[in-house]
């Protein structure tokens, strides 16, 4: 196996064997139980580059058949939970998750969580684009995505049809990612993600028409569209839905949390994406939070340590 790192910056890994491969997989990504039927002459190779003090990355991966399983074993060893989001650019391939299965096909794109069990198999050689990222980077309920993980979403029309080109694009151009704008370039990826993710979620409340659903559906952007609102609170968010408080506390507490803690990850999510951004580094930290509905300053340094593990003017100096 050889691993070498382009002059902009790409990491590029060549296996020549099964085993160099297995290994190779397992340290880009997450740790995975690889298998292959004919292992003789197996070729695999990966280009792309770890992004956001590694938390997000994008690879291209092209191999001959073999199938990849994130067993429960290896998912209780883990702490960290990611979402991948694959693009199958050539051959074909077999996800199942969650008791779903998905076929990819040339074009189509799949969304699968490290943090339950997942195969992913491919009869033949092949070649997709792979973006992980963690879940905390998703502005969507990770009850509400599991709804949509191994379900195959076409890259040819809808949102998908927006979404896939600008990756494969971003992907063929990943030097421009180092460059001063290269945090933008992250953030719109994120921001398309969602927008696909929550229009496959609006689309299934409508099939079903599922008051609940779809009733979760607008709260969730609703709280999306008035992050900045210092006024947002579960009062104002029940009003406009015309729904008592303690309703909306019980709808979020079947997802795991509170509606508070929900607000606050997303502001601080925000935050923490503005502090990485070049564009905005003469802008004062309390200028960022405030932007983001957090005015006590004292307040927003000590919750946002406890999210990331440095206060917020440590963590851009650090570069995030």
């Amino acid at each position: 196996m050889s691993a070498i790192q382009t002059a902009e910056g790409l990491e590029v890994t060549l296996a020549h064997d099964f085993d160099s491969w297995r290994r190779a997989v397992s340290a880009s990504f997450v740790p995975l139980h690889v298998e292959a039927d004919r292992r003789s002459g197996f070729e695999g190779s990966m280009r792309g580059r770890h992004l956001a003090s590694r938390d997000l990355s994008m690879i291209e991966v092209a191999a001959s058949s073999h199938t990849v399983l994130r067993t429960s074993e290896l998912v209780a060893a883990s702490e960290r939970k990611y979402f991948k989001l694959s693009i199958q650019l050539a051959g074909t391939g077999l996800l199942l998750q969650d008791g779903r299965e998905a076929v990819l096909t040339p074009g189509n794109l799949a969304v699968y969580s490290t943090d339950r069990p997942y195969t992913l198999a491919f009869d033949g050689d092949f070649r997709s684009l792979v973006l992980m990222f963690p879940h905390a980077a998703l502005d969507l309920p990770p009850d509400a995505m599991a709804q949509i993980t191994a379900t195959s979403m076409s890259g040819s029309d809808g949102l998908g049809a927006l979404v896939a080109p600008f990756l494969v694009r971003l992907s063929e151009n990943l030097a421009a990612v180092a460059g001063p704008n290269g945090s933008r370039l992250i953030n719109n990826a994120l921001d398309l993600v969602t927008t696909l993710f929550n229009g496959e979620l609006d689309l299934r409340s409508a099939a079903s028409r599922d008051p609940h659903q779809m009733l979760l559906a607008r709260i969730h952007d609703y709280i999306e569209v008035h992050l900045p609102d210092q006024a947002l609170s579960p009062g104002s968010i029940a009003a406009a839905h015309f729904i008592s408080t303690r309703h909306l506390h019980d709808l979020f507490r079947e997802l795991g949390t509170t509606v508070s803690a929900s607000i606050r990850e997303r502001r601080l999510e925000r935050c923490r994406r503005d502090l990485r951004d070049p564009v905005l580094a003469d802008r004062p930290v309390t200028a960022i939070a405030a932007r983001w509905g957090f005015t006590d300053s004292a307040h927003f340094s000590r919750i946002f340590r406890a999210a990331y593990g440095l206060p917020p003017t440590s963590y851009r100096a650090a570069g995030g």
